[in-house]
């Protein structure tokens, strides 16, 4: 297979990257075109930065994070399910995993694996936090034998139908052997 796995100009590619989020997460447009404002305001922010594998030039899977702020929306949300698990520190010096996604046709294949690891890697904080449909699924799968661990399940975000759990891991990333 023909990929590369690199810096990528997010707010550039936006609608590449979101088409691959509408397949895997079978999104409609409007829901799509909420999320580019989203995307688009996350790139303006100190630190946020974002990586892409291609195939043959086309965008085929993303990632994009950034240093943790207590007063982003994501972070007010999770905050009052993360202190009653007595895990709201995870919020202090920590780099969140917006978005993390893999077109279904490219999934387990390690891509997933190498984007996160190589954004972890450069991240200047000691730790990583996200969040993630809270089911037993192959993201899950990824995110526990990476090191994370669950901090607080059953988060509900307005207007997700699903309930999420989010979870932590210290950088570096443990890496298979």
């Amino acid at each position: 297979m023909d990929l590369a796995i690199g810096p990528l100009d997010l707010s550039a590619r936006v609608d590449e990257a979101l088409a691959v989020q509408a397949v895997a997460f079978d999104l409609d447009a409007d829901e799509v075109a909420v999320r580019r404002q989203i995307v688009l305001r996350h790139m303006t922010y100190p630190g946020a930065r974002a990586l892409g594998a291609t195939s043959r030039g086309q965008l085929v899977g993303f990632i994009y994070g950034m240093p943790n702020d207590r007063a982003h929306w994501w972070s007010t949300v999770v905050e009052p399910y993360l202190r009653a698990e007595g895990n709201e520190t995870w919020l202090d010096d920590s780099f969140v995993i917006t978005e993390l996604h893999v077109h279904p046709a490219y999934q387990n294949r390690g891509i997933g694996r190498t984007l996160i690891t190589t954004i972890t890697d450069s991240a200047a904080e000691p730790r990583s936090i996200l969040s993630a449909i809270d089911t037993d699924s192959p993201a899950r799968g990824l995110y526990h034998s990476l090191g994370y661990v669950d901090l607080a399940r059953r988060v509900h975000f307005p207007s997700a139908p699903k309930p999420y759990a989010v979870m932590g891991a210290p950088l570096p990333l443990r890496r298979p052997r």
